[in-house]
């Protein structure tokens, strides 16, 4: 059952949340008066034309890997439907919790100044499409145990 569309959706959405790790949070935002970028791994800030990074999120860095695991661990227990289907709620919730946490680092990392549409990084939103692939991945999920439920009728 690796094959099947699950798999593929599960996969995206682990290989979108790697993604965070290369994608800013926010961009062009100033702190300390240097155009800086923020991203899971910490505040990057342009000196003399050079990127350094000068502040570690070392704590976002870990679960952002953790969770980014999650989906391929999920891929692997194909033999057993019904923990896959938890395992797809328990992880959306884990993401809408993880999405709040990075939204709170980037807004307390820039201080008082609001991002808008100018300042925000594609990272803020793949969180969210990897929501919306895991959501997909259930569906199918639940579409497969109902095929097979149908075919032991069957028998």
């Amino acid at each position: 059952m690796l094959q099947r569309i699950q798999s593929i959706y599960l996969l995206f959405a682990s290989l979108v949340l790697f993604a965070l790790f290369f994608f800013p949070l926010a961009h062009n935002v100033y702190i300390n008066d240097k155009p800086s970028s923020i991203m899971v791994t910490g505040i990057y800030q342009d000196v003399n034309g050079v990127q350094q990074h000068t502040q570690s999120f070392v704590a976002l860095t870990v679960i952002t890997a953790i969770v980014a695991i999650v989906p391929l661990v999920i891929i692997f227990l194909y033999k057993n439907r019904k923990q896959q289907i938890a395992l797809c709620y328990s992880a959306m919730l884990v993401l809408i919790g993880y999405s709040f946490w990075m939204a709170q680092t980037v807004k307390g990392a820039a201080g008082s100044i609001t991002l808008d549409t100018s300042t925000m990084g594609i990272g803020l939103f793949l969180t969210s499409l990897s929501i919306v692939l895991i959501i997909l991945a259930k569906k199918s999920i639940q579409k497969d145990e109902k095929l097979v439920r149908s075919a032991d009728r069957l028998r």
